[in-house]
């Protein structure tokens, strides 16, 4: 009998370091959300593309048209972009599109920079989405593809690891700059956003491409060379983890000839597809997307006098629960709980928001519940559903159909989160609904009915590598059968390699 035991993140360093390099195109994504946000709070960007406003407390209000699009005309060029990334994907593979979207991110931020008029602006934030759209979604297609299945949670999860990570940049920045009272106080931050494009098209360079793709391309030499330069073992592991991509690539072109894109909606596809969709769109059901890309002009509105503090503050807390919701995912329990527990935890804060404000709107007792329940739920969504919807949503979709998938999900997340975006100034600002905070229990409902159907729908998928999921889907496996089952991919897989003697993987 010989075992084989499950290799190390530090043996597989190789893999962590090219993930890490790539993965720091979703960083982008995290800067612009953030320091775009801030920007709205500053009298310097206000000046220029805004009003005076006595009434305010910054001395200038900005016309909700102008918030609306500024945020959804991002998200509707990165809307638009992930539609097309599985066409791109299919024929040119990940590491072009992600070079393609570093050039157009520079030329939409240098165009933004140079901007004085709101249609400049606009334009502007319409490329920079196209870019976003080819760097979410090839950076975490290439990721779910490069790691090994044991460890595709730490590597495909380093997406909010760089998100986060964004975020604290572009408020930090937006802190820094918030006081100059001229085109610097926005300029600056927005010429932040040259960093990612540059240190990602470098770091390209050596990075190889997806042997999966490759595999699908029938190269198998450049597949399997490119494995190897992802793994530092080039044993029996290795050898193992081949066979059973060969053997999965070859059932996959068994049963579809081709890779049309609306295989995505037919026979088990379909409820690939579907599941992939709700675990992105339980993204903006969190009403993440409200809290990040608002929370400074929400804070202020709700009389917080430290608002640009506070919101570097609930970054860095959203960071620390990135890292709790990793070890989680490897080292405590599955997708699936974390998933559940993350969105309780969510829906409780944001009910606490709308509960504090109803009760007492105005007191300082209220601002400073809103203060603690919005880092608190920052930190609750990064260590739940921020943690495990990038791992869940790349490795549950088809491998043939994966850029497809995955890139029209992420287009129906940026649709929702341009939804959010466009309607929310409507809810919280004082000159239309004027909700304030109590536009919480929105987002609280929300939660509480993506827990339910986290409950029955998601399948358990730690630790299985995507031609098991393959076969398990193909399977017509129910989502509560997951992990008893016992995949016939491994066992020939082993044959391939060990002949008749029998292995044991720990």
């Amino acid at each position: 009998m010989a075992d084989l035991k499950e290799s190390t993140l530090w043996a597989n360093r190789k893999c962590l370091f090219t993930c890490s390099a790539v993965a720091i195109a979703s960083m982008q994504y995290g800067i612009d959300t953030a320091a775009v946000g801030g920007l709205q709070a500053m009298p310097g960007f206000l000046m220029v593309f805004g009003y005076e406003d006595s009434t305010s407390p910054l001395g200038y209000g900005i016309d909700s048209t102008v918030q609306q699009l500024m945020t959804s005309l991002m998200n509707l060029g990165a809307c638009i972009s992930a539609i097309a990334a599985g066409l791109f994907g299919a024929y040119f593979g990940r590491r072009p599109a992600l070079w393609l979207a570093c050039l157009i991110c520079s030329g939409a931020v240098a165009l933004q920079i140079g901007s004085t008029s709101p249609a400049g602006l606009y334009v502007g934030r319409l490329f920079l989405g196209f870019s976003n759209g080819f760097f979410v979604v090839f950076s975490t297609v290439y990721c779910s593809e490069a790691a090994p299945a044991h460890l595709r949670e730490i590597m495909v999860g380093l997406f909010s690891f760089y998100v986060n990570l964004g975020s604290i940049i572009g408020s930090v920045i937006d802190n820094y700059t918030k006081h100059h009272l001229n085109k610097l106080s926005y300029r600056i931050p927005l010429a932040c956003m040259f960093i990612v494009p540059f240190l990602l098209a470098t770091s390209l360079f050596f990075v190889p491409e997806s042997p999966r793709w490759l595999l699908h391309h029938d190269n198998a030499d450049a597949a399997r060379k490119s494995l190897e330069r992802l793994r530092f073992d080039h044993g029996d592991q290795l050898e193992l983890e081949w066979a059973e991509m060969v053997r999965g690539v070859a059932e996959e072109k068994r049963i579809a000839k081709s890779t049309p894109f609306m295989d995505m909606f037919k026979g088990h596809d379909l409820r690939r597809t579907l599941l992939c969709y709700a675990i992105i769109a339980s993204q903006s059901a969190s009403g993440v997307w409200f809290f990040i890309g608002y929370q400074t002009y929400f804070l202020t509105l709700a009389g917080i006098t430290k608002a640009f503090e506070y919101t570097i503050m609930n970054s860095c807390i959203g960071f620390i629960g990135v890292h709790l919701g990793l070890f989680s995912l490897k080292k405590l329990c599955g997708r699936r709980t974390v998933m559940i527990i993350g969105a309780i935890a969510c829906g409780l804060c944001e009910l606490a928001c709308g509960i504090a404000s109803s009760v007492a709107p105005t007191s300082k007792a209220a601002g400073n519940v809103l203060v603690a329940f919005t880092a608190l739920f920052l930190f609750c969504y990064n260590a739940g559903v921020g943690a495990a919807t990038s791992p869940l949503a790349t490795e549950i979709v088809s491998s043939r159909l994966r850029a497809s998938t995955v890139g029209t999900a992420n287009a129906l997340g940026y649709f929702l989160a341009w939804l959010v975006g466009f309607c929310s100034p409507y809810f919280i600002n004082p000159q239309d609904l004027n909700w304030g905070p109590q536009y919480s229990y929105i987002w609280a409902a929300s939660n509480f009915i993506c827990v339910v159907w986290f409950y029955f729908f998601i399948p358990e998928t730690k630790a299985r590598s995507l031609e098991e999921l393959d076969e398990i889907f193909e399977e017509g496996v129910s989502a509560r059968k997951f992990k008893q089952y016992q995949c016939r991919i491994v066992e020939d897989a082993k044959h391939d390699v060990f002949g008749n003697d029998k292995v044991e993987l720990k």
